[in-house]
């Protein structure tokens, strides 16, 4: 955005002199912004890759464990073991702020139903293997929520160091330079009214001395005339 400089005095010079100081105050504000958040972003990458290898690992296994049920107990059988839960989930999302950037955070409340259970089934026609991947299976949901927690903070993240990146290109390479060139502009503009104004007093101080020296020799004149008649 290109600074308009309507009238060179210094009423505006002192007004973009103003701005400048805001303009580089706040670019100073969000480089420290984006470095930090940067700074994040790195350290939540870490955690949330080694968090996704843990986490595939485990689904992994605990796919394995279902499907060694299933090869057991057969298809149908796993299917009626599972159809009816005793158990229900909440998720319960809060809000945590980092550097402006409101991250999601997620908590599971696990909920039994009446008959106090925590498998929806027997013991009787089951597998051990079942009875290991449900469980496997509910103590991977913490991970699951946390490893949510920290894609989406990084992708909110992201789009936070984007826009505060636009934000330093625009004050360290539209706002700031126009700024300064305005500043520069009128300063120059004063500068050569100064001269001008001290140019103009010259020269009238000069017509002036000039005026003095004719009336002085106007007045020697009279002088000597009035001494000559008086002779």
């Amino acid at each position: 955005m290109a600074v308009t400089v309507t009238t060179p005095t210094r009423m505006e010079l002192a007004r973009l002199k103003g701005r400048l100081r805001t303009a580089q105050r706040g670019h100073k504000l969000l480089k420290d912004k984006r470095d930090e958040l940067l700074r994040r972003l790195l350290d939540t990458v870490g955690e949330v890759q080694a968090l996704r290898g843990r986490v595939e690992e485990e689904l992994m296994g605990i796919h394995g464990g279902f499907t060694m049920a299933a090869v057991l107990m057969g298809g149908p059988a796993l299917e009626q073991a599972l159809m009816y839960p005793t158990q229900r989930v909440t998720l319960h999302v809060t809000v945590q702020n980092i550097m402006g950037v409101h991250a999601p955070r997620y908590d599971l409340e696990i909920h039994t139903g009446d008959s106090g259970g925590l498998l929806p089934y027997g013991f009787a026609a089951t597998s051990g293997e079942l009875d290991d991947a449900v469980e496997a299976l509910r103590g991977v949901f913490p991970a699951m929520m946390r490893l949510a927690e920290g894609e989406k903070t990084v992708q909110l993240i992201s789009r936070e160091i984007e826009k505060t990146r636009r934000r330093v290109n625009a004050l360290e390479y539209v706002v700031i330079p126009n700024t300064q060139q305005a500043i520069r502009y009128i300063s120059m503009k004063l500068e050569e009214a100064g001269r001008a104004t001290i140019t103009r007093l010259m020269k009238v101080k000069e017509m002036l001395l000039e005026q003095s020296v004719v009336h002085h020799k106007a007045l020697d004149t009279q002088a000597l005339e009035r001494l000559r008649e008086e002779e």
